[in-house]
């Protein structure tokens, strides 16, 4: 305990050498680690097939967990846009003079450090370090057991480059895997400016009930897809298959798909030939059962699977009266994360937008966008579920708050 405190404090320390560095510097040492990460390519992959040696294959969470050439090279190529991005510290949001000389100025000044805890997705490791330096945040980050061997390896890289371009290596620190890292991380106050969880929802309730330290949260997401009976039923099966099927261990994946009854048999025989090349298992209410019968990968839903994140090649089914009855739904089950309209109505899709309070909200579009890198901001530390602070992707913008500063020349308050 008093190893991972250290670790923490070393970190607390470093962070005040990152508020003095040059921009250059810092968008020169984000272009090195790209680079650096490309180079050594084989060498994460192969930590990293370590890690998914201890995993079983059928667990959903393993996309989450495998790297390959292609997303090292996302990774890559998302730090290098990342270096780009306008840094948020030192940016002067309010200036003015008082009556009485004082000039003021309201600034936008680094978090401080960031604590973050996170499941499975090694790619979080580089994401977070990079947007983290680029706001001159120091970061501490406790990633979980099952991606340990590929996040020593991208510590191991991170801090390597960092020394080489003369910024104190401890700005960046990786805590141990282990449960009792947690509650140090919990009691970190006087050390840790916010605790961030990147997960499940059952990671992120945990930690928003047992830390001290203030919390940010990204939510865990159960996004709904509606296709009302306006709808163009071409456009809404592309879209549905996209949503669930292009990336489905993901947050922003489609959840729950509801379908106005009007358009139902028609849009579910479209949808279902291309969800059986999938293997999409189909949890149907009792209208969307019956129409979906001889579908091969059919299930009756209980009432709790309509409020189920399954971050696999699973959703659920409801058919739906019309748009009252979806928005109903949504506001019981939604977790405010992604959801959206498929129609051609403009008034209606104009209501959904007004009515649904989420994250992002969608007309006629995949819930797959909810992105950092797709929204321009470079990449996010997750996707903030609440109100306070930030909303939506948590990125480079989001990393900061702000400091007055008032110089004088001798004022006294009367």
């Amino acid at each position: 305990m008093k190893t991972v405190e250290g670790l923490i404090i070393k970190t607390y320390e470093a962070a005040v050498s990152l508020r003095s560095l040059k921009d250059a510097q810092l968008k020169k040492a984000l272009r090195a680690l790209a680079d650096e990460l490309e180079k050594s390519t084989e060498k994460i992959l192969a930590a990293n097939r370590k890690d998914l040696a201890r995993v079983d294959s059928a667990n959903p969470r393993i996309d989450r967990l495998m790297l390959n050439k292609e997303r090292i090279h996302h990774i890559a190529g998302s730090i290098r846009n990342i270096s780009k991005l306008t840094n948020p510290s030192g940016q002067v949001l309010t200036s003015r003079i008082l009556p009485n000389g004082l000039a003021m100025e309201k600034i936008a000044v680094p978090l401080g450090v960031v604590g973050v805890i996170y499941e499975s997705r090694p790619n979080v490791t580089f994401d977070i370090a990079a947007l983290c330096l680029r706001s001159q945040n120091a970061c501490v980050l406790k990633g979980s057991s099952e991606a340990e061997h590929t996040n020593k390896a991208a510590l191991t890289l991170i801090r390597k480059v960092l020394k080489q371009n003369g910024i104190n290596p401890n700005c960046v620190t990786l805590l141990p895997s282990d449960r009792e890292t947690v509650q140090v991380l919990f009691t970190a106050t006087k050390y840790v400016d916010v605790l961030i969880p990147r997960g499940s929802d059952s990671l992120i309730q945990y930690v928003r009930k047992n830390s001290l330290v203030p919390v940010i949260e990204t939510g865990a997401g159960v996004c709904h897809v509606y296709v009302e009976k306006e709808a163009n039923l071409n456009q809404a099966v592309s879209i549905v298959v996209n949503a669930k099927v292009s990336r489905p261990s993901v947050c922003n994946a489609m959840d729950t798909l509801l379908v106005d009854e009007t358009v139902a048999n028609d849009f579910l025989k479209k949808l279902q030939l291309l969800f059986a090349k999938h293997e999409v298992e189909i949890f149907a209410d009792t209208k969307a059962y019956r129409l979906l019968k001889g579908y091969p990968y059919l299930q009756k839903a209980a009432p709790e699977d309509f409020s189920r994140e399954f971050l696999s090649l699973q959703c659920a089914v409801k058919v739906v009266k019309d748009i009252d009855m979806a928005l109903a739904h949504i506001r019981r089950h939604s977790t405010k994360h992604s959801e959206s309209i498929i129609s051609r109505n403009k008034k209606h899709c104009e209501r959904f937008l007004q009515e649904v309070d989420a994250a992002a909200v969608y007309t006629n579009a995949s819930t797959r966008f909810t992105d950092g890198e797709q929204f321009g901001l470079g990449a996010e530390i997750g996707i903030s579920t609440q109100k306070l602070h930030a909303r939506g992707p948590f990125a480079l913008e989001k990393l900061v708050t702000e400091k007055w500063v008032i110089r004088g020349n001798g004022q006294i308050r009367n």
